[in-house]
């Protein structure tokens, strides 16, 4: 007993000694790290839960991971002020324009504003010539060349299966009975199959089940309007092709302008993409009807390119010298694309920094619409440059960095309602996470059931990327593709419409590129923005249904993605297997 005393005393009296020899050091020590840790602000988070925010490191209240230092995001930006990588931009198709001015008096001129579009007189349609459904599509992708008994597609036909079998019988007979063998082959003829085919059928005596069609026409593709998979009608069109050898520049001008152009004056022409060249052409066509919405007419200029500079959607200006403005008016004007509505507001994306990617949200003013155009009455200068395509998924970026976005004016990171309340959060369950209702375009029922073929398709392609079935992505984009042909959009009022073009323009975009590659990583990256402009489609427009948007922080190097899904369970598309149930949601949409 007297032994443990004595430990007891040894003990106690190392201890005050140590106080008195280093608890002064000790203490200044403390407190030199808690400075030092004031000083640099540095704030810890979790990678499955990024709304966790604390000044020290330890482990996350939610799940029990270690907490991570939060990258810094400052980089010389300003608050509202976001980066995105070269890579983003790329996948994204991020486009950007100068700012300036239109139909102004400068001195030397009216400076108009236009954009280029296919030159419609060398213009043609390869169109169908029976009924039929499309197996295999052999020109798939914009800007592709064509020329003239090129291979196009493969079709299976029941009406050429049944013209097949009589050709076999007549061709048994036509001997006896050539009258009747030649009427048959004519048919042929007149749905423009080969003599080359029909010989093979006649030979062999086997009706062949897909038949290969070729083109009657040459040019570069604009548009395509079929999908493998589609079904065909005689005389539908099944693409577009045009000589872009020459194009046309169509700039719109004020109703009290009118009497100042005529056919034949010269006009040089520029454009941003090439701002140390100039273009010179004539007018050579003055709309005479007069567009009573904008109040103005379309002046055509038709360019020659032969070097393929112009390119169809291209925005350009036009100098027509002795021309003077009646009123000496400045008006600015941007694209009708660069610009996002929410109830009374209007805003664009300026780049901020025209050598970086570096954007921030700003308000605007806008005057009247002039074509594809508005003025700006406030809020951007001659010079700035704007996002003018893409500009959705540049929104989506902002939210996702809780910056000043479209549906979020005063900023900071987008919120499920439960943020700042961790007891709450902990022990919520999925049941009390709250249905977030954005503001919503009125829009026809019969609209929001064809959106929602297009949400049951991006559905499966999403289930293709979480079981990595190619066949499975690729069916479920085409099908997309395909439902995104069937939304029409004349059952939407203009504010709506605008919406559902730009939105549109995005979803074919990222739905094509995941169709046209086989490379899963590829895919998932196009899939997030895809994801993104679904989100904001779904939200605006609704489709009757309970959606549940899901949100994996540590998708895209750690940049986080969302999806979205018909179910609340986790099922993540941008992992599959390998982290199957990363993810939480992080939205109700009904």
């Amino acid at each position: 007993m007297k032994k443990y005393i004595i430990y007891i005393g040894i003990l106690v009296i190392g201890l005050l000694l140590g106080k008195i020899f280093f608890g002064g050091s000790s203490h200044t020590e403390v407190e030199h790290k808690h400075n030092a840790q004031t000083e640099t602000n540095e704030m810890w988070t979790c990678s499955m839960h990024p709304q966790i925010m604390q000044t020290e490191p330890g482990a996350c209240p939610i799940c029990g991971m270690d907490l991570i230092p939060v990258k810094s995001n400052n980089e010389g930006l300003l608050a509202d002020q976001f980066q995105l990588s070269e890579n983003a931009l790329a996948l994204a198709n991020i486009q950007t324009s100068i700012v300036g001015k239109t139909l102004t008096n400068e001195g030397t001129g009216f400076i108009l504003s236009g954009k280029i579009t296919e030159n419609e007189n060398e213009t043609a349609t390869m169109p169908a010539h029976f009924d039929g459904r499309i197996e295999k599509l052999y020109v798939n992708s914009l800007g592709e060349h064509v020329k003239k008994g090129q291979a196009i597609a493969q079709i299976y036909s029941p009406e050429l299966i049944a013209a097949q079998q009589e050709l076999i019988t007549t061709y048994k007979l036509r001997t006896s009975q050539p009258q009747l063998y030649n009427a048959v082959k004519n048919k042929f003829k007149n749905w423009m199959i080969h003599d080359a085919q029909l010989n093979t059928i006649e030979q062999t005596g086997k009706v062949k089940t897909q038949f290969t069609i070729y083109s009657h026409v040459s040019g570069v593709v604009t548009e395509i309007l079929i999908n493998e998979g589609s079904h065909i009608m005689d005389g539908k069109p099944i693409f577009k092709v045009s000589n872009l050898k020459t194009v046309w520049a169509n700039f719109d001008v004020f109703e009290n302008q009118i009497s100042q152009f005529k056919k034949g004056q010269d006009i040089i022409v520029t454009t941003n993409a090439y701002p140390n060249k100039e273009f010179k052409g004539k007018v050579d066509f003055i709309d005479p009807i007069l567009d009573t919405k904008t109040r103005t007419v379309k002046l055509r200029v038709e360019l020659n390119n032969k070097e393929d500079l112009f390119k169809p959607g291209m925005f350009v200006e036009g100098k027509v010298k002795g021309v003077s403005s009646l009123n000496n008016e400045h008006v600015l004007t941007i694209p009708s694309s660069s610009v996002l509505w929410t109830g009374k507001r209007s805003v664009v994306y300026l780049k901020a920094n025209p050598k970086q990617p570096v954007f921030e949200m700003r308000e605007i003013e806008l005057g009247n619409q002039i074509g594809s155009n508005y003025q700006v009455l406030e809020g951007l200068n001659n010079g700035d440059e704007i996002v003018t395509n893409g500009t959705f998924t540049i929104d989506a970026e902002a939210q996702l960095q809780g910056k000043k976005s479209m549906m979020n004016k005063e900023g900071g990171k987008t919120t499920t309602g439960h943020e700042g309340h961790l007891k709450m959060m902990v022990n919520a369950s999925e049941n009390e996470k709250p249905i977030i209702k954005n503001e919503r375009l009125k829009v026809p029922r019969e609209f929001q059931n064809q959106l929602k073929k297009v949400f049951e398709s991006y559905i499966k392609l999403k289930d293709g990327l979480v079981d990595e079935n190619s066949i499975k992505i690729i069916e479920g984009s085409n099908n997309l593709l395909v439902n995104l042909t069937q939304v029409n959009m004349k059952l939407l009022n203009n504010n709506a419409h605008n919406y559902w073009m730009t939105l549109e323009k995005e979803i074919i975009a990222s739905t094509t590129s995941i169709s046209k590659t086989s490379d899963i990583k590829m895919q998932r990256s196009y899939f997030k923005y895809l994801s993104e402009n679904l989100t904001i489609a779904v939200n605006l427009f609704g489709v009757n249904e309970k959606i549940y948007n899901q949100f994996c922080p540590m998708a895209d190097k750690n940049k986080g993605a969302y999806w979205l899904s018909k179910e609340k369970e986790i099922f993540n598309p941008y992992f599959g297997d390998a982290m199957l149930k990363c993810g939480e949601v992080k939205q109700i949409i009904e």
